[in-house]
């Protein structure tokens, strides 16, 4: 198969590492029709954060989904903070949520009410769908650059069976250039969670330059062709190592000039510490702190991670020493 050409400066990867496949995000973009991309393509990653939590067989999916269109939206956003996904519903599914740091941390998170999750897996022709697990609500988009600046927000009903439909929708709904996103996410041979996606992006006019005929009909020929052949990908080809993603790009978008950009590594990243968890404990009155003890000592658990902060009462009394 021909290969792409590398960009000045950044060659590509050893295609014979078929780690290095797995938890990155490869940006390019197509010449021919001035429309950039991403593909994304999670595994150790995305299984060690779901593998934190025993998630029921119909849940996991969903948060897989969730982390994964994170870790695409944010790519395609120039940012120096956290970007959050986040939809939330009156469904069994209370949340799902998903947020990425600025230099590839990810993490995710999911609440449930375990019994209507098992009333509603009762129900004859049951399927795991957004509408079953989650009931009406919304996704959110927000994007925090710290408390010195604007935080922005976007918010769209939940619509469609999938997470990835109810990102379209709110594509098709903003003021935001044209997009369209393909993903899957399943279990591998196995049994661990991996994850692609790819996205496109038409370019603003000021900034595609001379890449393509901008006469409007032309660039809506374009978009459509190139989002026809988006919708070529098969999940198997997002999923599998052995298919490098340069090399999956190429496959699909050879005909279009595809030019490769450094690629960026992805990776759990937990933002919970022990000095975050004593801020949090300052905020509450020591008193209120009975029902957290297990054997005489506070047990405060991350949501995301997992991981569990003791405290002592020897710690608590430093922890509210002048409070």
């Amino acid at each position: 198969m021909n290969s792409l050409p590398p960009v000045a400066g950044h060659p590509r990867h050893d295609t014979n590492d078929v780690t290095a496949e797995f938890d990155i995000c490869q940006p390019f973009q197509l010449d021919s029709s001035s429309f950039r991309g991403r593909l994304i393509r999670l595994g150790p990653a995305l299984d060690e954060i779901i593998s934190r939590h025993k998630y029921p067989d119909e849940l996991a999916p969903l948060l897989a989904d969730t982390i994964l269109l994170a870790a695409t939206l944010a790519s395609s956003l120039k940012y120096d903070g956290i970007f959050t996904l986040q939809t939330k519903g009156d469904g069994p599914v209370a949340y799902t949520v998903s947020d990425v740091t600025s230099v590839g941390d990810l993490r995710g998170y999911a609440r449930f009410d375990a019994d209507r999750l098992a009333e509603q897996r009762r129900h004859k022709g049951f399927r795991p769908d957004l509408g079953a697990l989650l009931g009406a609500g919304y996704v959110a988009f927000t994007v925090d650059q710290g408390e010195h600046t604007e935080r922005y927000q976007g918010i769209v009903e939940l619509r469609g069976a999938t997470l990835a439909d109810a990102v379209r929708h709110y594509f098709r709904q903003s003021e935001q250039l044209a997009a369209s996103i393909k993903s899957f996410v399943s279990k591998d041979a196995d049994g661990r969670w991996v994850g692609g996606a790819i996205m496109l992006q038409a370019l603003p006019p000021e900034d595609a330059g001379t890449f393509a005929d901008h006469q409007p009909g032309v660039r809506d020929e374009d978009w459509h062709r190139a989002g026809v052949l988006l919708e070529t990908v098969t999940a198997q080809e997002l999923l599998d190592p052995a298919l490098t993603v340069n090399d999956l790009i190429y496959r699909l978008f050879h005909e279009e000039r595809p030019r490769i950009y450094e690629r960026k590594e992805l990776r759990p990243g937990c933002r919970c510490s022990r000095e975050r968890v004593t801020g949090a404990l300052r905020s509450i009155d020591r008193a209120d702190l009975d029902d957290m003890r297990i054997d005489g000592v506070v047990a405060v658990s991350c949501e995301f991670c997992n991981a569990t902060y003791n405290f002592t009462d020897t710690d608590l009394d430093e922890v509210y020493a002048g409070f």
